[in-house]
């Protein structure tokens, strides 16, 4: 059986929902973040990082939800209707999406938390200037490319309601993470109605309501 590892209100959501849809049968271990808000320590025994979402499988131990994301529909559902047909336009941008929503969208949005959070993690003497230098590096190069990326994915959206072609995929699941918290911190005047009609078709899945069954509770599921 396969033993998902999940970390609360993080990236592990999305492979928790990929096995309800997959309709696979697994096992779930949670684990609760620190004070810090980091990831415990006893991760750390599952896969040298000490992140989440890891996998394991038949004795192979798997992290990074691309990575665990191809794996589950190589092995399990390769006809599951969750990934296009290959040599289609819909699975280029399937691979396309699939890879953006950790090596473009997440670094993005990692850098806004980071400056966020920057002026409660210095000494009392230093939070003025430190306030002052995360939101003027916010406003000026963090904030417009969100804007850039979200209009982005807005558009994208408008086409089908979906992010590689005509129907809902895997993609759309590697999505879910980085839009969803992109709309807790969305800059103002970014267009947003494709971006929201998104998110409730993909909350009104039985699976994704599953997931969050397995999982617990999730802050960014009515973001």
């Amino acid at each position: 059986m396969i033993t998902l590892h999940y970390l609360d209100n993080s990236r592990a959501h999305r492979i928790l929902w990929l096995l309800e849809e997959l309709g696979l049968s697994y096992d779930v271990r949670i684990y609760h973040r620190g004070s810090d808000m980091l990831a415990p320590d006893s991760l750390k025994a599952v896969h040298p990082l000490g992140k989440s979402p890891v996998i394991v499988d038949n004795g192979r131990v798997l992290a990074e939800s691309g990575a665990i994301c191809d794996y589950l529909i190589d092995t399990y559902g390769p006809t599951s209707g969750l990934r296009p047909a290959p040599d289609t336009d819909a699975f280029l941008a399937y691979r396309y999406w699939l890879h953006y929503a950790e090596g473009s969208a997440m670094p993005l949005l990692l850098l806004k938390l980071i400056f966020a959070k920057l002026p409660s993690q210095v000494p009392w003497f230093l939070k003025l200037p430190a306030g002052l230098i995360s939101k003027g590096f916010a406003a000026k190069l963090v904030d417009p490319q969100m804007k850039t990326h979200m209009t982005y994915w807005n558009d994208e959206l408008s086409r089908t309601g979906w992010f590689a072609g005509e129907q809902f995929s895997a993609a759309d699941i590697m999505m879910s993470f980085p839009v969803e918290t992109a709309m807790v911190r969305a800059a103002p005047g970014t267009e947003t109605a494709a971006i929201r009609a998104y998110l409730a078709a993909i909350r009104e899945r039985p699976a994704y309501k599953r997931a969050l069954e397995q999982g617990g509770r999730y802050i960014y599921a009515t973001s």
